[in-house]
């Protein structure tokens, strides 16, 4: 009997996962086609699939219409949902590492970090700026520059206090904010660039940016996924997850690693994008319950979704002009944000 319920809840799991997995793919094929140059759903459907390995489709699509998918906006909305979906899932890991539900991706200084590093490469001018090369390297290495410091000075002989590591990393956020304002104030270029960077955004999305990204997402992704059950134990106290058999220093120097690696890949590539990681976790948690085993995957799929949409509207409520995805996220995370502050008081 006991089997047989448990093949029952994996049944039920991968059908949500399944419909979740399908439900991202139509908002992708849907956001596909509105933009400045509306394309036909059919057209977009069978642009995609014309494209698959082993798949002819004879059609009679304008070419203008196919380089606008091809070159535009399949890219940016492949990068969108990797994105969201890497916010979504290291935010669902950082929630269940540190038994908060208001802990985020940013929680240890990486956006910071990664600003910082974005803003050595703008202001300086340096020499080895271009898309998809200089940005995301210093981005990437100035949000792992800033974990790695707030993990020093939290960690002693006898363990990571989760306490001092986030106070820890608040320092760091604030002092590395502190040093990009005062690169932007001594310098002379001009600092939209890097201001519609910090807001994050796909504009400069292109296919060599996924492929970048992929190795850094999968093997986290599974990484995270793997603790699953471990995050279940946790939720009970580091106690009684010792009594239980979980080495409880090393999984939070694991999930605290990899899902800040996973974080600062995905900052490189996009600018710094807020509430993605903390509303897509709490939409789960409310709607399926708190199983880390369905939460993470679940989490990951709601949030490609969820920021897919939000790059949508970012290219088109103010066309022709681009507004950054992060003021689309924000004007939809704030809100929630603060109801949860309210629910949580209460």
């Amino acid at each position: 009997m006991p089997g047989s319920v448990y093949g029952v809840v994996r049944r039920r799991v991968a059908v949500r996962l399944a419909v979740g997995a399908a439900a991202v793919l139509v908002i992708a094929v849907l956001a596909a086609g509105v933009g400045a140059v509306a394309i036909p759903l059919d057209d977009t459907v069978a642009i995609a699939l014309d494209r698959l390995p082993g798949v002819s489709i004879d059609g009679d699509w304008p070419a203008s219409g196919e380089t606008i998918l091809w070159k535009l906006r399949f890219p940016r909305i492949v990068m969108a949902g990797l994105v969201g979906g890497v916010l979504a899932l290291s935010g669902a890991a950082f929630q269940g590492l540190f038994r908060n539900p208001l802990a985020d991706p940013y929680l240890v200084g990486v956006a910071s970090g990664a600003g910082l590093g974005a803003a050595v490469v703008f202001l300086t001018g340096s020499s080895l700026f271009a898309v998809g090369g200089g940005l995301p390297i210093a981005a990437f290495a100035g949000a792992l520059a800033a974990v790695a410091i707030a993990y020093l000075v939290a960690r002693r002989s006898d363990g990571l206090p989760l306490t001092t590591l986030i106070l820890a990393g608040v320092a760091v956020s604030a002092l590395a904010g502190a040093v990009t304002s005062l690169l932007m104030i001594r310098s002379d270029p001009s600092l939209r660039p890097l201001l519609s960077w910090l807001l994050g955004g796909f504009s400069g999305a292109r296919w060599n940016h996924a492929w970048l990204i992929l190795p850094y997402v999968v093997p986290g992704a599974v990484v995270l996924l793997a603790y699953a059950r471990v995050l279940n134990v946790m939720q009970l106290g580091d106690d009684h997850a010792r009594a239980a058999g979980v080495n409880v220093e090393r999984t939070k120097i694991v999930l605290l690693g990899v899902a800040s690696l996973l974080t600062a890949a995905a900052v490189a590539f996009s600018g710094v994008i807020g509430f993605v990681g903390l509303v897509a976790p709490h939409v789960v948690r409310r709607i399926w319950g708190a199983d880390h085993r369905f939460l993470l995957p679940m989490s990951a799929l709601v949030g490609a979704g969820f920021l897919i949409l939000a790059d949508l509207g970012a290219r088109t409520l103010a066309s022709p002009a681009e507004l950054p995805v992060g003021i689309i996220t924000a004007f939809a995370g704030a809100p929630f944000f603060l109801f949860l502050l309210t629910r949580k008081a209460r």
